[in-house]
């Protein structure tokens, strides 16, 4: 059974210690209920359209499922690879904590492990929820993941470096949410650019490299 944490807030009161200290029952970390909360709450950043008549209205719809990708995957999901990420670093690789190489290695499998799953399972997730068939969801993933891949990847390693370097592990799950609103919005115009112009160039590049292969054979 899950019991309040009723202790009084100590005088230092920074965000680190507000967020411990209204957590479940554990004082020392975050209770996974409200880690995969902040997860659904950056998530929930407003998702506008325009409508006819240019005016900005939140689609409410939206809003909610990609709150639901926020508290069902990203919070469960991030808790537990940040915490393995940091127990693999320290004990197979024996690389001492905060180092350089120790925050290189973090931010590298980072990068190539959760980054792409991450963005994968976020297209699928959204395609299927709109009603798509497996055909379409499909097609929208190949449109819309190297393009998203490649454009945060000049941004989250510096995030994460900073996240790694300088953040307690039971935090840094919060610590990346808080850079997630502006991610949540931009992967969400990703999707609704559909077809866009600037898109080809990535599909096109595949698409050489896979006629290219093709030509090897």
């Amino acid at each position: 059974m899950l019991l309040l944490n009723t202790s009084p807030i100590p005088p230092q009161r920074n965000a680190f210690n507000i967020i411990k200290y209204a957590s479940f029952s554990n004082p020392q970390q975050p209770s996974f209920f409200l880690l995969s909360f902040s997860s659904c709450f950056y998530l929930f950043f407003p998702l506008c359209l325009i409508d006819d008549d240019n005016e900005f209205k939140v689609n409410w719809k939206r809003v909610a499922v990609t709150s639901m990708f926020g508290f069902g995957f990203v919070g469960p999901v991030g808790h537990f690879w940040y915490e393995g990420l940091d127990k693999f670093i320290k004990m197979r690789l024996l690389l001492r904590p905060k180092s350089a190489r120790f925050v290189a290695a973090k931010v590298a499998m980072d990068g190539l492990i959760f980054g792409p799953f991450d963005l994968f399972v976020f297209f699928t997730y959204m395609g299927f929820s709109a009603g798509k068939s497996t055909a379409q969801v499909k097609e929208d993933v190949k449109r819309d993941f190297l393009p998203a891949l490649i454009l945060e990847g000049g941004v989250w390693p510096i995030v994460q470096v900073a996240n790694f370097r300088y953040v307690p592990v039971r935090y840094q799950l919060l610590y990346v949410n808080i850079f997630c609103l502006l991610d949540s919005a931009f992967l969400s115009w990703i999707e609704q650019q559909k077809d866009a112009p600037w898109k080809q160039r990535f599909t096109s590049f595949t698409s050489m490299k896979e006629g290219g292969g093709q030509g090897r054979l």
